[in-house]
C-alpha cells in the first residue's frame, strides 16, 4: 500500500482552480462542521491563531472525512514544527515569510525523506503512515506531500524568480496583508502600488507555470486575482464567517424590536 494521493497537490498540477477557507477559531468541532460546507481545501493557520501541535492535530483529525483537503500554516518554517505536522498526517504545509531561494531549498529537503531530504524517519509510529499500516509508506510519501511557500514581502519579491526554478516547491502564495504593511501601507491591501504589485506578482508566478495563492474576502479583489492567475484561492475566514454572522443577526432583530 502506497501513501495517500493528494487530490490538492494533484488539482493544482492540472491546472484546476481550488477555492478555500482560513481556519482560525482553533477548534475543532469547527473544523469539521466547516470542513463540510463544500470548499475544496481549509487552511489551518498555525501562524496567526494561537495553535499548538495538539490542536492542529485535533483539527486534522476532524477534517478526515470531510472531502475538504486540509492545509497545515506552520508559524515558521522550522525543520521540527514541518516534520511533527507531516508526521500529524497533514500532506500539505505552506510556510510563511520564504524570502530566499536557499530557505525555500532547504523546505524542500524538510518535507522529503533521505537521501533526498532531511524529514525524521519516524512514520510508522505516525498518523502519516496510519500508524505503520500503509507499509510502503516511506517510499512513496515524497510525492504526495505539497510544498507551498509564502512570499509577502520585498525581500521575498526579490527572490522570487528563482523560487519558481526550484523543484519541489508546488505553489506561491502571495501574502497581501504583510506585502502591504511591508510597503508602507500597512492596513491598506487596496492601495493602488499594493495592488499592483500583488496583481503583476501573481501573474509572474502562473506564468512560470506555478500554481499562485492568495487569501481575500473581498469580491472584487477574488475576481482580479482569479484573472490574474491566482489557482488556490481562500475567500472566507472562519472567524469573519462567524462574526458577520452574528452581527447581522443581532442588528436585524434588535433593529426589529427598537
Amino acid at each position: 500500500m502506497s501513501a495517500p494521493v493528494n487530490t490538492f497537490k494533484e488539482a493544482l498540477q492540472k491546472g484546476q482552480t481550488v477555492i478555500g477557507c482560513w481556519l482560525d477559531l482553533r477548534s475543532g468541532y469547527a473544523a469539521e462542521i466547516i470542513g463540510y460546507a463544500g470548499f475544496d481545501w481549509l487552511l489551518i493557520d498555525g501562524e496567526h491563531a494561537p495553535f499548538d501541535p495538539g490542536i492542529i492535530d485535533s483539527q486534522l483529525q476532524a477534517l478526515l472525512k470531510s472531502d475538504s483537503h486540509p492545509v497545515v500554516r506552520v508559524p515558521v518554517g522550522e525543520t521540527w514544527m514541518i516534520k511533527q505536522m507531516l508526521d500529524c498526517g497533514a500532506r500539505s504545509i505552506l510556510v510563511p515569510m520564504v524570502e530566499s531561494a536557499g530557505q525555500a531549498r532547504q523546505l524542500v529537503r524538510d518535507c522529503r525523506y533521505p537521501p533526498n531530504g532531511d524529514r525524521g524517519v519516524g512514520y510508522a509510529l505516525a498518523r502519516a503512515s496510519r500508524f505503520g499500516t500503509v507499509e510502503n509508506y516511506g517510499a512513496t510519501a515524497d510525492k504526495e506531500i505539497c510544498l507551498l511557500v509564502q512570499v509577502e514581502n520585498r525581500k521575498g519579491l526579490a527572490a522570487l524568480d528563482e523560487i519558481l526554478t526550484i523543484e519541489g516547491i508546488d505553489g506561491v502564495f502571495v501574502g497581501p496583508a504583510d506585502l502591504a504593511a511591508d510597503m508602507g501601507h500597512i492596513g491598506n491591501m487596496s492601495h493602488p502600488d499594493v495592488q499592483k504589485t500583488i496583481f503583476d506578482t501573481l501573474r509572474k508566478i502562473d506564468a512560470a507555470g506555478m500554481p499562485a495563492g492568495i487569501l481575500t474576502s473581498d469580491d472584487r479583489m477574488i475576481r482580479d486575482s482569479l484573472e490574474a492567475g491566482a489557482r488556490f484561492v481562500a475567500t472566507a475566514v472562519d472567524i469573519e464567517l462567524l462574526l458577520c454572522s452574528a452581527r447581522d443577526s443581532a442588528s436585524k432583530w434588535k433593529n426589529e424590536v427598537s
